[in-house]
């Protein structure tokens, strides 16, 4: 069977994604199963909301089939409502193409392969340059990840890798880690009043600050806690103004990430050449431990190099 089709379908949608690849699986097997043409109308839940064979239990047995036993998404692609008219296009897709049922067997593991290829992902690198700053570092690996997150549509490379480096940095400060969680798991679904809770302190971490996290900082505020927000360099600025238009600039506290964790890098490294480089392995080493703990895709790990 001929893949040129398939292959720039899957380019043109940008599918690289778990969730995509997710459609691709399912929809795939749905095919296999009631064969083609596909009614899109009738793996659709009752509200049109969801793609009901985009759950975690269905993908997972897709994956047995093959041997891989390795979560692909926690949620499956259910929760993300841009896989409802992506699954609609690729539905489409193998309609028009009025396969065999041989063919849709091919295609199911032209899928598996892909799965295959996002796990064995290679890494996000960042290198530790000593002719450079220790925020320029930090600032050059949120660079690959905004570009990395640029190739594969819906992705939130950017803030779960934020989310995770200021777990890992507040793991190396407190003598008891914080309870960490995947960047996919919301604030209200966990009960927690932001991404870190300590003491009377909550910590927001977020690559796209808006009203949103403006609004759970006031009631933050309101739940006499002092809300923390942390966000790229880019959008710092940003963040002050809408807390600003919500009268609370002078009640919250708002960093860059730059600036968050390198001034840590220095006073737990003692301000020493080798003391920054040791630390910054040891921040690495939390951050990854953190991702094989709470996400399912090893490409956000992190790998140092000189």
């Amino acid at each position: 069977m001929n893949f040129n089709a398939l292959s720039s379908f899957f380019k043109a949608n940008k599918m690289g994604s778990k969730g995509s690849l997710c459609v691709g699986l399912a929809i795939s097997r749905e095919a296999r199963r009631t064969g083609l043409p596909l009614n899109f109308e009738s793996i659709l839940t009752e509200n049109r909301g969801q793609v009901k064979v985009l759950g975690k239990a269905s993908i997972q047995r897709i994956l047995a089939d093959y041997g891989i036993e390795r979560v692909l998404a926690e949620e499956g692609g259910r929760t993300s409502r841009g896989n409802v008219g992506l699954s609609e296009r690729y539905v489409e897709f193998l309609n028009r193409g009025n396969y065999s049922i041989e063919d849709l067997q091919a295609i199911e593991e032209w899928w598996v392969k892909k799965v295959r290829q996002f796990f064995a992902a290679k890494p996000l690198l960042m290198k530790l340059d000593q002719s450079k700053s220790m925020r320029a570092l930090i600032r050059d690996l949120l660079s690959t990840a905004e570009k990395r997150q640029a190739q594969v549509r819906g992705s939130t490379i950017v803030g779960t890798v934020l989310q995770h480096l200021v777990g890992a940095k507040l793991s190396l400060l407190m003598p008891v880690a914080p309870q960490m969680h995947g960047a996919s798991v919301a604030d209200a679904v966990s009960d927690r009043g932001g991404d870190f809770v300590l003491e009377d302190v909550v910590i927001h971490v977020t690559s796209a600050p808006g009203e949103a996290v403006i609004r759970k900082c006031i009631r933050n505020l309101d739940d006499g806690k002092r809300p923390i927000l942390i966000t790229t360099y880019k959008r710092a600025t940003l963040a002050e103004g809408l807390a600003d238009a919500a009268g609370i600039i002078d009640r919250v506290d708002i960093f860059d990430i730059e600036q968050f964790i390198a001034g840590n890098l220095y006073e737990l490294g003692g301000f020493a050449k080798n003391g920054r480089g040791a630390t910054a392995e040891r921040l690495i080493a939390a951050y990854n431990n953190i991702i094989d703990a709470n996400e399912t895709d090893p490409s956000l790990k992190i790998q140092l190099g000189a």
